[in-house]
């Protein structure tokens, strides 16, 4: 089997980056689009990583910065690579870059029925914050 390989992803990524979310990331957000995204990366080049088998996206998570706080976002694992170490992998690298980067405390962006994603993000020492609640308002221009 090809050994996994964790990199930051690049511009040249983003439209098979964009493709690999249609099949392993749950939910959408108003930012999954190629301006979107390409926006992230230009900012923050190395906020998208990538988990490849192959040369071909099994993985990615978005590990944002801004300074103060370290959040997780769209932590994905193709469906038929999943609980082989894939997303752990991934974590390991966001974490990784935080602690560089000085961040003190990683949150992550889970859906509330995804179950399946409970279970991992709590086998990776991460816990529900019952007391917070997310305030959303698209903006439009």
């Amino acid at each position: 089997m090809t050994e996994l390989r964790i990199r930051v992803a690049t511009r040249a990524d983003l439209d098979a980056v964009l493709a690999f979310w249609k099949t392993a990331a749950e939910g959408t957000s108003i930012s999954d689009d190629r301006d979107g995204v390409e926006r992230l990366v230009v900012r923050d080049p190395e906020a998208l990583i990538l988990a490849e088998l192959g040369g071909e996206p099994v993985g990615t998570v978005i590990a944002g910065f801004d300074g103060w706080r370290c959040h997780l976002y769209r932590l994905a694992v193709h469906p038929e690579r999943r609980r082989q170490g894939i997303g752990s992998a991934l974590l390991a690298a966001a974490e990784e870059r935080f602690l560089r980067l000085g961040g003190r405390r990683a949150d992550a962006m889970v859906l509330v029925r995804n179950e399946r994603a409970h279970h991992a993000w709590s086998a990776a020492g991460y816990g529900a914050e019952e007391h917070w609640r997310r305030w959303v308002k698209p903006l439009s221009h």
